[in-house]
């Protein structure tokens, strides 16, 4: 949750000492966006770390050249207020991406390099080309067995301290996130990285000719398109798509709780905004259309 910062606060930490000698290890990032599309960024941090040890900290807020919601707002508690005279994200562009640009970039989760890009295509700026590393499956390959990898509860398992959805501190915390993988498992950032780097997405099952599902089209949230709950949807004639679209039919979110920290998710947003244009797409559960299907 964002709190309010004195004009001293609100000054970038430089990083060109670090820049200089070349000794930063890793960056990790993390935005704030005031509204569903993810290129209304009103705040980002950014942490430096070199040697396993935080070398800088850059945070500013940003005037997103959009409207806030008030879903997005409650989350953050960022509003059209706090960002009156802040540059927008093209005037900022050159500093961050001086800061991102040809380095390890940690995010949790890619809704951050989503936003980063999509932010560039509306200010009409050149790409920020990094090395992008998910600290979400960072954190389930070092923790299996956490119930859930939502960075408020790596954060509490790990003991770092974290107030959540303000960007700064979520990017700390998503390096910090990667520091103690790497001590814990002893697998250094390179090895990570080349997981990362293989890592190819399963093809999504195909759908069967006959069932309840037939004629579905169904983006799945907080699992892959191949994973237990795609199978069974397809069993049933659904058919799995990448991501929300205009003609998405339906959002299944697998999530610990009911929806709970999806509601923040691009994809989930995305449904919504379609759901309130008239879109005929259904949000719910995996347990929901678990108790639809048939049993045999």
């Amino acid at each position: 949750m964002f709190h309010p910062i004195s004009p001293e606060q609100d000054v970038p930490v430089a990083a060109e000492q670090v820049k200089a000698d070349d000794a930063l290890d890793f960056v990790s990032v993390d935005v704030e966006t005031a509204c569903g599309r993810v290129s209304s960024i009103c705040q980002i941090g950014i942490v430096g770390f070199r040697g396993g040890k935080i070398a800088f900290e850059y945070e500013t807020l940003i005037e997103p050249r959009d409207y806030f919601s008030s879903f997005n707002t409650r989350i953050h508690g960022i509003t059209a207020d706090h960002v009156v005279g802040k540059p927008c994200f093209g005037d900022l562009h050159g500093v961050i991406d001086g800061h991102l640009a040809g380095r390890v970039a940690v995010a949790h989760s890619y809704f951050d390099k989503s936003a980063l890009a999509a932010a560039c295509r509306v200010h009409e700026r050149t790409p920020i080309e990094a090395t992008w590393l998910d600290s979400v499956r960072v954190a389930k390959r070092a923790w299996p067995n956490l119930g859930s990898h939502r960075l408020n509860i790596v954060s509490r398992h790990l003991g770092i301290r974290l107030t959540h959805h303000d960007a700064l501190s979520d990017a700390r915390a998503a390096g910090l996130i990667v520091v103690r993988a790497v001590e814990e498992t002893g697998i250094p950032l390179t090895a990570w990285l080349a997981t990362s780097k293989r890592g190819r997405a399963s093809p999504a099952p195909r759908p069967a000719l006959s069932g309840p599902l037939v004629g579905q089209r169904v983006a799945i949230l907080g699992e892959p398109r191949h994973g237990a709950i795609a199978q069974r949807i397809a069993e049933h004639g659904g058919r799995i798509v990448a991501a929300v679209g205009k003609t998405t039919t339906m959002l299944v979110v697998v999530a610990d709780e009911p929806f709970g920290y999806v509601r923040y998710d691009a994809q989930f947003r995305r449904a919504r905004e379609l759901q309130d244009a008239g879109g005929a797409i259904e949000i719910l559960s995996a347990a929901s259309l678990v108790d639809r299907l048939p049993t045999s």
